[in-house]
This record gives structure tokens, C-alpha cells and sequence, in this order.
């Protein structure tokens, strides 16, 4: 591995870069958050060669929307399907605009 190959990851949002200490260090929660809405399937640390949980910076992002929820009284478990189903709406809304841009380049408007 080069060194350039090293850095490219600072920007890989996929890349388990951070421990779960450090990652509930910098969400303001507990390690137990992370293995709960871990055990909830929201998401899915990779896992050193030692066996200890590693996240991503997109991990992150969905465990902040998740501690946002539980912060505002929503129970853990509805937190995590929430940002489950808000995922699966942006996903939907994404493949319907890309069938509209589709459709439209392809019956292009004639002239009247």
C-alpha cells in the first residue's frame, strides 16, 4: 500500500476508520448505543482483525440521525426503522427521478 493509497482514504466515507470509543466519543453517546442499534440492524460495524467493531463515516451519520430520534423521546427500536424507511423513500425518489430523465430524453417533445 502507498501512502497515496493511505490517504485516499481520509475521503472514503465507507472506510471503518474510527473505534466504537472514539465513534460514541464523538456522537455524545455510549458504546451501548452503537451495540444497540447495531443488534436493531440499522448498521453493521466491520470488524477488525482483532474482532473489535470499527465505523464508518456514513455509519456515523446514521447513528446521529438514530441519537437525534432517541433524543426526542422516540423508543430506539422506531428510531432505527424511521431511518430505515427515510433511507428506502430517498432510494425510491432517486430511481423515479432517474426514470423521468429517462423517459424524457428518450420521447423527446415534437413540434407542433
Amino acid at each position: 500500500m502507498t501512502a497515496d493509497d493511505s490517504y485516499s482514504r481520509l475521503d472514503d466515507d465507507d472506510y471503518p476508520a474510527y473505534t466504537m470509543g472514539r465513534a460514541a466519543e464523538m456522537l455524545g453517546t455510549t458504546q451501548g448505543f452503537l451495540r444497540a442499534i447495531g443488534e436493531a440492524r440499522l448498521i453493521t460495524p466491520l470488524r477488525s482483525e482483532g474482532g473489535h467493531r470499527r465505523y464508518s463515516r456514513y455509519q456515523l451519520r446514521i447513528a446521529a440521525r438514530a441519537r437525534e430520534l432517541v433524543d426526542q423521546g422516540t423508543p430506539i427500536e422506531a428510531a432505527c426503522r424511521i431511518i430505515i424507511l427515510e433511507d428506502q423513500l430517498e432510494e425510491a425518489q432517486r430511481i423515479n427521478a432517474e426514470h423521468r430523465r429517462t423517459a424524457g430524453t428518450a420521447n423527446p417533445p415534437t413540434a407542433a
